[in-house]
């Protein structure tokens, strides 16, 4: 039986701008208070993921949220109608309502953290979100984030669903955002390679000084047992602290891997060669050859790979063996990481081909292409049962290009976030959106 690794884009919310909320996120520091453009950010998306659909991968799409999340605020004390509790919070704190606005769930990197089913207990593919706990614009986002995911992967037969782990920064929980899985074939049993920035409870890990490690070993560890993991198919490694406090908030902005390849730089992991060959060895056992590339730190800097998001690129397998990697527009932008690129395809190495998107809207506000997708490996019966609305086709392209368009808007500043008749707009665009994309009710407007 055929196996695939699809790969599930958030769709950019209405309400995206550039609130600067996320602290350790150079970019999103970097550009906050500017101007946004909802509909270029949703387009250059949608964009993306045509041309990965178009280049024969199945492509599927994540519904964004409802924002202003107005039941966040009324749970901080804000009280009357929608239009009073948005008109109170931009009086009071504004920090709140830019809070409460935030478009984050469009990186769904950060949605959960998926184990196929050749790795688990029962055989199914596991599915846990993220209580996104260290932010809290993001911590609110996990509710509907499982509604949605359980009416994209709603047979029971196949798929299981926990809820996001407990709420407290012993667990914090970042997604697949910090999950990596390597193996031979999809279908076949592999090694799921977890990174941590830090311990909770066992202080001879080192922490960093100046940003926030936001992913504890105590949340991937639990995630394995809730997944039916083995010990023999899960790999825990540190991230270097230092690499955290330069920026790196994610173990996906200095590292990705795919199939047999891990590709990392080489100040983005502590006890790296300890850790390489745990994996060489686990998947070894398993059918796999492991392979790994590590970029020199004399040829790309941390800074440069920050900057240019080199890192948090798409490594994708093609039916000949070799990989293609997707990367953002900055990459060309920045000379030393454009030459390590060149030489890199050059090499007669697994990575064949890089190509490059546009996602300027979405790397200002500090995610690129390997933050704006889930990956989930799925069998053909797997995939037959995934619920058809939400897989990419030419049709349903068109169709939410127009939905964009209609709904849209091209410029939001903090201001636009003050208006009560925002809400309205999201609530519309995103009850026409569940018909599109056969969702059901999955917001809290539609089920309240």
């Amino acid at each position: 039986m055929k196996s695939y690794e699809v790969n599930f884009d958030g769709l950019v919310g209405p309400t995206h701008n550039y609130g600067g909320l996320s602290y350790g996120n150079v970019a999103s520091q970097s550009n906050s208070q500017q101007f946004s453009n909802p509909r270029e950010a949703a387009l250059q998306g949608l964009a993306k993921m045509k041309a990965l659909m178009e280049m024969g991968f199945t492509q599927g799409v994540l519904a964004p949220q409802e924002r202003p999340d107005v039941a966040a605020l009324r749970s901080l004390g804000f009280s009357g109608s929608d239009a009073q509790v948005i008109q109170q919070a931009a009086k009071d704190a504004m920090p709140l309502l830019v809070a409460s606005c935030s478009a984050s769930s469009m990186w769904v990197a950060n949605a959960a953290t998926v184990s196929p089913s050749a790795d688990t207990a029962d055989g199914r593919v596991h599915f846990t979100a993220a209580n996104l706990n260290c932010k809290y614009h993001r911590s609110i986002e996990h509710p509907t984030t499982t509604r949605v995911l359980k009416a994209m992967f709603a047979d029971q037969r196949h798929f299981a669903h926990h809820a996001a782990l407990p709420a407290v920064a012993q667990f914090g929980d970042e997604g697949a955002a910090n999950h990596t899985r390597f193996c031979h074939d999809y279908g076949q049993a592999g090694v799921e390679f977890f990174v941590f920035g830090r311990s909770a409870f066992d202080t001879r890990y080192p922490a960093p000084q100046k940003y926030p490690a936001r992913q504890t070993l105590e949340a991937s560890q639990a995630v394995a047992r809730l997944h039916g993991l083995s010990e023999d198919g899960v790999v825990f490694a540190q991230q270097n602290p230092a690499v955290i406090d330069q920026g790196v908030f994610h173990n996906d902005v200095i590292a990705v891997g795919n199939g047999e390849l891990l590709f990392y730089h080489e100040d983005a992991f502590l006890n790296t060669e300890h850790m390489l060959a745990e994996i060489h060895d686990k998947l070894g056992r398993r059918g796999g050859r492991f392979r790994a590339i590590c970029v020199p730190r004399a040829e790309v800097a941390v800074e440069d790979a920050v900057r240019s998001y080199l890192f948090n690129s798409q490594l994708l397998s093609r039916a000949d063996g070799s990989m293609l990697l997707i990367v953002p527009e900055e990459c060309r932008g920045n000379e030393r990481v454009w030459q390590y690129l060149q030489r890199l395809i050059a090499d007669d190495g697994p990575i064949t081909e890089v190509k490059v998107f546009d996602l300027k809207q979405s790397m200002q506000n500090g995610g690129g292409p390997a933050c704006l997708r889930l990956r989930v490996a799925l069998n053909e019966t797997e995939l037959a049962a995934v619920n058809p609305g939400v897989i990419m086709t030419a049709p349903l392209y068109d169709t939410l290009t127009q939905w964009v368009e209609k709904h849209y808007r091209d410029r939001m500043s903090e201001t636009d976030l003050t208006d009560p008749g925002l809400l309205l707009e999201c609530r519309a665009a995103l009850d026409e959106l569940t018909k599109i994309l056969k969702l059901g009710s999955v917001y809290p407007f539609q089920i309240n």
